[in-house]
């Protein structure tokens, strides 16, 4: 196994409903250690921006306004692995299909709130780092 770094983003719906701290539990007692980790609120240009890659799909508009409609809590993650086994403890995209015990089965609502973004490669998972985090804050 590779040490690796990755981007997590707990979502509106999750901090909204105060589960920012049982996700981080849960991140930490999989062994991801945090080496970032600020809360903001993305402008209406920054999620756009961030979610790019899906401005020709459908559902990119309601996408962006759900990110932009109160704060997220993105983190740099490190720990074996972290990208792949990140992807297994959030879930399936829809909580309705996700295994019992992760994360967006947990605390995800629907296919859209679903709790908590991750990175899905490694060359993604830099660039989106690089998108809330300089190269000093990520350790």
């Amino acid at each position: 196994m590779a040490l690796e770094r990755t981007l997590t983003i707990i979502k509106p719906d999750a901090v909204a409903a105060r589960k920012s701290g049982h996700i981080i539990a849960h991140l930490e007692r999989e062994g991801f250690e945090i080496l970032a980790m600020k809360k903001i609120t993305l402008t209406r240009a920054q999620a756009q921006a961030f979610y790019a890659v899906h401005s020709q799909r459908p559902f990119f508009d309601s996408l962006v306004d759900f990110m932009t409609s109160g704060p997220i809590i993105p983190m740099v993650l490190e720990r074996d692995s972290a990208i792949v086994g990140l992807r297994d403890i959030m879930g399936a995209t829809n909580p309705e299909q996700a295994e019992e015990g992760t994360v967006r089965e947990l605390y995800g609502t629907n296919i859209e709130r679903n709790a908590i973004h991750g990175s899905d490669a490694p060359e993604t998972a830099a660039a989106e780092r690089a998108f809330f985090f300089s190269g000093l804050e990520q350790g």
